[in-house]
């Protein structure tokens, strides 16, 4: 008799397997694992928290540590990369794939750890992300904009797609025509599915965020009209064209509403609480039937970092401006 899944690892179908790795709450945090032929790549790895659930799935899905040939976080920020130097230490056989402005962070993550540090604190770094291990660089391998690899002859394609942060890439699976869009192709929380139609906006989060970037990226992930999207935030989505309309028009308003803002000292808090308004309405009128204190209370951690990575931005912009 087979032993069921854990209620935590996912089919989606074409060898693919999402995990969710449980950070903050369920199914809000995914990476996946990706199987052809006896052999798998995962692609992102969650926190270091959880890669004990990563090896989980290996587990439960008949795989050998020997059989993960990639590691691939789609950027380092720690909900997508943070658990690559732990579980690489457990898949001695397996390459690091990462984009090439974030090589660095993998081979020595003490900057990566301390700016994390400087917008969490130190009591939540320990709960939700643990430390950090570094990846020996003879394991890393960066990609090229466009290159394919192979996993057992199944094609992976890596596409550079800042926007969200200038180290992010995006994966194009040809078997299952869809993409791994990490952070550049926003969120959808399972909670507002409406019909079988996600709710999505777009994550802006600190240090990097550039609209027009990533707008861009979002264009260029349409290009081969995907039939999916493979989100870290949460899980496989259809619709694509519809979900990229509204993404976009989401990214327009989040950051005409902040330009509109004046320079304050409370900037940040007050486009918070603006951005959490403006989601909640959205989210009502989508058709999102849960309590409105629901809503708000799902929404205001991230609305929090969107709106603290948006005034960077402003910051920048700003300063160049000036100049």
């Amino acid at each position: 008799m087979s032993t069921p899944a854990p209620r935590w690892l996912e089919s989606a179908g074409d060898g693919i397997h999402a995990i969710d790795t449980g950070f903050h709450r369920d199914r809000f945090d995914a990476a996946w694992l990706v199987v052809e032929r006896g052999r798998a790549a995962f692609i992102d790895t969650g926190t270091a928290r959880a890669v004990p659930r990563l090896l989980g799935a290996l587990d439960a899905l008949g795989l050998s540590r020997n059989a993960v040939d990639y590691i691939i976080p789609t950027h380092v920020h720690l909900d997508h990369g943070g658990g690559v130097g732990h579980l690489a230490k457990a898949l001695p056989q397996a390459r690091v794939i990462v984009h090439p402005r974030g090589a660095r962070h993998l081979v020595d993550p003490t900057d990566l750890w301390n700016s994390a540090l400087a917008i969490y604190g130190q009591a939540q770094m320990e709960r939700a992300y643990g430390r950090l291990e570094a990846v020996a660089a003879e394991r890393v391998t960066t990609t090229k904009d466009a290159e394919v690899i192979e996993l057992a002859g199944r094609p992976l394609r890596f596409l550079h797609t800042p926007g969200h942060c200038l180290h992010h890439h995006c994966i194009w699976d040809e078997r299952s025509q869809g993409w791994f869009t990490g952070d550049n192709f926003g969120m959808a929380y399972p909670e507002f599915v409406v019909d079988g139609r996600p709710f999505i906006f777009p994550t802006t989060t600190p240090v990097q965020f550039d609209p027009a970037a990533m707008l861009d990226s979002i264009e260029r992930l349409l290009a081969p009209a995907p039939r999916r999207m493979y989100l870290t935030h949460y899980g496989p989505i259809g619709h694509v064209p519809d979900c990229a309309q509204r993404l976009a028009a989401m990214l327009r308003e989040t950051v005409d509403l902040a330009l509109a803002l004046p320079d304050t000292p409370g900037r940040v808090e007050v486009l918070a609480d603006a951005l959490l308004d403006l989601h909640a309405r959205r989210a009502r009128a989508f058709g999102v039937q849960l309590p409105d204190d629901e809503i708000r209370a799902l929404l205001r951690d991230d609305m929090a970092l969107n709106a603290a990575g948006i005034v960077t931005w402003l910051v920048r912009r700003e300063r160049r401006a000036a100049h």
